[in-house]
């Protein structure tokens, strides 16, 4: 057992040089970087101008699934499932990663300004719901225990503030005006708004007459209006601005990551089980074009110059590079590390992240 212990701390020493070694600034090119999170190991560095895997970034740590860059690129910032905790990565490879305590199940990961909010789930379990009939006691005990978001201050290095969510909190988006914090509730089929300085609950959306699972949340570029998937019923819900839902959008299978275009024209949707990024009209919400995708593809991004996207799919393993102009797969990058999230930088829009 001392030789497994000591060999295992020998082997994550030799991934950390080697991850400074290949630090991500070494392959900034023109066209910037994709920062990919593998839920089985690191994080791997996409050169966006030859669209091909680089290098990859040890967090030192296990099960990194949300993800996040700083507006300067200097700091990345991984949810931790393993360890229960966020590793703040410099980007330049100087010094090594940093560990921040969060919680049991940190999952989604926001980054405004210096600092990161992170969902975690306090209680037992995690991941997708049990079938019907097989719940236990404890099951429901634990579907009824509030998830929180943590609140990181990276010049300080630790937690400064926890929100109290409802049960399993997962999206996290931000109003325009940067006032307001938005999470989706999955077991608790709701939405909650809270004000970003103090934490206070404005107000809790239920969406339970719609369908089941919020999970992915978007803001439109000019914040007049929200998006929200609805895992368990096919469904995109549209919000206007007092949270209002205002429309119901059939989707393709198990739907989870969303994301408005730049220009907010049009409305981009990860169908999990449909094997397909949807394209929908944004004003009129019909939809433009099913593009077929890969296995369990929950999260994507534009490339910054919004001419391509990179769409994170875990189960076979690959980064699926599509033409964002033609709507038409171009490429197919593998990984083998299971993809959960991902980022770029500079900052784009997407799934997970956006400027």
């Amino acid at each position: 057992m001392k030789y497994l212990r000591e060999n295992h701390k020998l082997r994550k020493t030799v991934l950390f040089i080697i991850g400074m070694m290949l630090a991500p600034s070494t392959f900034a090119g023109t066209k910037g970087l994709a920062y990919v999170s593998n839920q089985n190991g690191a994080v791997t560095i996409i050169d966006l101008e030859t669209m091909e895997s680089k290098a990859e970034v040890n967090i030192g740590a296990n099960g990194p699934r949300g993800i996040g860059v700083t507006a300067d690129g200097k700091w990345l910032v991984t949810a931790n499932k393993g360890d229960g905790n966020i590793s703040v990565v410099d980007t330049s490879g100087v010094i090594g990663p940093k560990f921040i305590n969060i919680g049991k199940n940190p999952e989604f990961v926001r980054v405004l300004g210096d600092r990161v909010y992170i969902t975690y789930e306090p209680s037992s379990k995690s991941g997708p719901p049990l079938k019907s009939g097989t719940e236990d006691a404890n099951d429901e005990d634990d579907d009824k225990i509030p998830g929180r978001i943590a609140i990181v201050d990276l010049k300080k290095g630790k937690v400064i503030k926890e929100i109290i969510g409802k049960p399993e909190t997962e999206g996290v988006e931000f109003s325009k005006d940067g006032k307001k914090l938005i999470v989706t509730n999955e077991s608790d089929n709701s939405i909650t708004i809270h004000d970003i300085k103090s934490g206070k609950l404005l107000k809790s959306v239920s969406v339970g007459k719609y369908g089941e699972r919020p999970r992915g949340i978007k803001s439109s570029p000019d914040g007049k209006a929200y998006v929200v998937t609805l895992e368990l019923s096919d469904k995109l819900l549209v919000l206007n601005q007092k949270f209002e839902v205002v429309k119901e959008v059939a989707t393709g299978k198990t739907p989870y990551g969303v994301s408005f275009d730049r220009d907010g024209k049009r409305i981009f949707v990860a169908a999990n089980k449909e094997k397909a990024l949807q394209v929908f009209d944004a004003k009129t919400f019909e939809k433009i074009k099913d593009i077929p995708t890969g296995e369990r593809c929950w999260h994507f991004s534009f490339t910054p110059d919004d001419q391509q996207l990179l769409l994170a799919c875990g189960k076979s393993n690959e980064i699926v590079v599509i033409d964002a102009n033609k709507l038409e797969v171009t490429k197919r990058i593998q990984d083998s590390g299971m993809p959960w999230g991902i980022v770029t930088y500079p900052k784009s829009m997407g799934s997970v992240d956006q400027p």
